[in-house]
């Protein structure tokens, strides 16, 4: 058998073969939906991405032969080494065939990369950050992800282990059904109703005439509910605009809902249609020969889209035990029931996050889904 070798990417030639690698392999699977080829390239595009303004990333291609047959990304955040561990490096943007060689190979390629760079374990996977997708799908393979969700072959689980990762940890999705009344269970309703009757509390949607300054105060909530948590890092102002112009096209203002305490934001809940629902009739491109066929298909398909992802509910911390969570989640699925969605997806909850989990829980969800991050000594 030809040896592997294993090779960084350089020029376009490159990166095409490193976009459209899942393309083939993924081709007769019924629940990949397909990346939009151009929202990719500007993803990895250093000129455009926001992310390389601090953090670096060295992406590599294995091939036997003429063959692609795997890809990854080494990648060094500053600010994660800054508020977790100066010697820890990140891998992502992983896909290979079944075929431990292969693996190996592009993992050695990410040892040597940031080995070099002085780092002496490696965690991951994170494309590009916990602010982007992250964690490997090993439980609930039944169905697509949601948008925004990482998703790969059950066999990715195995290679990770045969080059030696173990679990560093585990993030947890659970489904929510929608009841036919729309109404919260009880118990989640009264914790609610009790945040809601104290002086000053309130809770709005977004308001579109003022959008900038909402956005601010997402920006300003989310760096301080997220400051402690796991592997998390803070996003600059222009990361931040750059997520919310990709995010824009489908956001409802009905979906993104703001806690405030006398007139001031102290908590979001953003949910977001499930804009992969209509994104797997593009097929990964919005236009051929010039033509608008996938916007078209995608255009279609939205109208169908029957299900939403809670994506993040964030409190600071002084008001955290106040049930705004609830109140804000009780007042979201309210929402989405009037919006004509029949289920939501509440993802991703880290395994130890206990009170986001058994708010989950409260609402009627289901565990049904796990993603995982690894994590070994660079060898």
């Amino acid at each position: 058998m030809t040896a592997v070798e294993v090779t960084p990417v350089q020029g376009r030639a490159d990166i095409t073969s490193f976009i459209r690698l899942p393309y083939g392999l993924y081709r007769d699977d019924p629940h990949w939906v397909a990346p939009l080829e151009r929202e990719r390239r500007d993803f990895l595009d250093p000129r455009r991405n926001p992310f390389f303004e601090r953090g670096a990333a060295q992406l590599f291609l294995a091939r036997r032969g003429t063959k692609v047959i795997g890809r990854i990304a080494a990648v060094v955040d500053p600010r994660y080494n800054e508020r977790h561990d100066p010697h820890c490096g990140h891998f992502g943007l992983l896909e290979c065939i079944d075929d431990t060689e292969a693996a190996s190979a592009l993992f050695g390629a990410v040892d040597g990369w940031l080995g070099e760079r002085g780092f002496s374990s490696i965690l991951g996977p994170f494309s590009l950050s916990t602010n982007d997708e992250c964690g490997l799908l090993v439980n609930g393979f039944d169905g697509p992800p949601t948008m925004l969700m990482p998703y790969n072959p059950a066999y990715y689980a195995r290679l990770l282990s045969d080059c030696g990762f173990a679990k560093a940890k585990d993030l947890l999705s659970w489904r929510v059904p929608m009841p036919s009344d729309g109404e919260a269970p009880a118990a989640a309703r009264r914790i609610a109703a009790r945040a809601l009757a104290a002086p000053g509390v309130r809770v709005r949607p977004l308001n579109p005439a003022r959008f900038e300054a909402d956005m601010a105060a997402v920006r300003e909530i989310y760096t301080d509910a997220w400051a402690e948590n796991y592997a998390s890092v803070p996003m600059t102002p222009r990361e931040f605009d750059y997520k919310v112009r990709r995010l824009r096209p489908i956001l409802r203002p009905e979906l993104l809902l703001f806690a405030e305490v006398h007139g001031v934001p102290v908590g979001f809940a953003l949910c977001l249609p499930d804009g992969n629902q209509a994104l797997c009739a593009a097929r990964g491109r919005l236009t051929t020969w010039g033509l608008p066929i996938g916007l078209v298909r995608v255009g279609r398909a939205a109208r169908r889209i029957d299900r939403m992802r809670v994506v993040a509910i964030g409190i600071k911390k002084e008001h955290r035990a106040t049930g705004l969570v609830a109140a804000l989640a009780t007042l979201a699925q309210c929402a989405a029931f009037h919006l004509g969605y029949s289920e939501s997806e509440v993802s991703w909850i880290l395994e130890d996050n206990r009170d986001a989990n058994r708010s989950a829980e409260a609402l009627g969800g289901i565990l049904f889904r796990t993603h995982r991050l690894y994590g070994r000594a660079i060898v």
